[in-house]
């Protein structure tokens, strides 16, 4: 028969007791702090992988726009015989860097030393730091070996937001 009155000696009241509570409040805390010891990290390696894809993206658009020029401005457009500094070619360029082309007009690889994020992107009116923003870019274009000229590093350093600088690069003959 159910307590309608509490001042009755058969009436048990049932509740928490003081230890059961601070128990469970223990347990409680220990269980926040696991989850947020490992879901907090997890969002900031998560950034970070975004900013790693995001980098490949911006390094692929420009190392392949790269890619389809020729290798030097005295190399035949068409590819083919003679490419220079070949024994009926002309000489390869010594200065490396754009030949006074706009940015649209870039026809060899070396065109592309000294690109960075502020420049324009290729038959656009954006620039890379618009699409990309708090990213940086710095594009290299060296002769793997001065003397013969026969190939040419191509260095894209992209900086992350968050100051990592991821270095992707490629070797361009003279074929």
């Amino acid at each position: 028969m159910p307590c309608k009155l509490l001042t009755q000696p058969s009436c048990k009241i049932k509740g928490f007791t003081l230890i059961e509570l601070v128990v469970g409040m223990m347990v409680i805390s220990i269980a926040i702090v696991m989850l947020t010891s490992m879901f907090f990290p997890q969002a900031n390696r998560a950034v970070e992988s975004l900013h790693r894809v995001r980098s490949a993206e911006l390094a692929h658009s420009v190392m392949n726009e790269i890619w389809g020029k020729r290798y030097d401005q005295n190399t035949n457009p068409n590819g083919g015989v003679p490419a220079c500094n070949s024994p009926l070619g002309l000489p390869c360029s010594t200065a490396l860097g754009p030949n006074g082309e706009s940015r649209d007009n870039f026809n060899d690889v070396d065109d592309y030393h000294g690109l960075g994020i502020n420049d324009l992107m290729f038959n656009s009116t954006q620039t890379y730091a618009s699409v990309y923003p708090n990213f940086d870019l710095e594009v290299t274009v060296e002769y793997l070996d001065v003397t013969t000229k026969a190939a040419k590093l191509i260095t894209v350093n992209v900086t992350t937001p968050s100051s990592e600088v991821i270095t992707y690069q490629a070797v361009r003959s003279n074929y």
